[in-house]
């Protein structure tokens, strides 16, 4: 997640989680015995439970930094995210595996306790359009983290330009 005032809430470690599970999960598969199995439940939820805990402190982050800079929050609406793009196969597991769909949920209970306004924005183009002079175009995103604008050389991270733009758009 990237806020407006370009600060980051990493999920990389939730990534290097996910992975080191996923080398456990593959040796347990392979086995296939009853302790094998056991394992594997025990695993899943542990994963789960991490992986939610690092969403409750993102999400508890994000509402506490909205209130007390008395600002709403907005988060694109990535409802049909899956079906739209394509990823290698060997990134599948890392796409389904994104809980951006609990991060929102908990970003908006708590939002809501604490008084603070949410807004869901159509993603449509954000990461594509230039910040500073809403030029549009695919060729300005050079890489998956870098912006560059083709008409103004406005240059940035890609993330931080698809927030402003998120939050123009609320």
């Amino acid at each position: 997640a990237t806020d407006s005032t370009g600060e980051y809430y990493s999920g990389q470690i939730i990534e290097q989680k996910r992975m080191k599970y996923a080398n456990h999960r593959s040796s347990l598969q392979s086995k296939n015995t009853p302790s094998s199995k056991r394992r594997l439940k025990t695993i899943s939820k542990k994963e789960h439970n991490f992986r939610k805990d690092i969403n409750h402190q993102i999400s508890k982050k994000l509402v506490q930094k909205a209130k007390d800079t008395y600002q709403g929050l907005a988060l694109e609406m990535l409802v049909d995210f899956f079906d739209k793009t394509k990823v290698r196969k060997s990134e599948r597991s890392k796409r389904h595996s994104w809980s951006f769909r609990q991060l929102r949920e908990f970003i908006q209970y708590k939002a809501l306790l604490a008084g603070v306004q949410v807004i869901l924005v159509n993603p449509a183009y954000t990461s594509q359009q230039c910040s500073n002079c809403g030029y549009i175009s695919k060729s300005n995103r050079k890489t998956q983290s870098e912006f560059y604008c083709q008409c103004c050389g406005f240059a940035a991270n890609a993330d931080y330009n698809a927030s402003i733009n998120i939050s123009h758009k609320a």
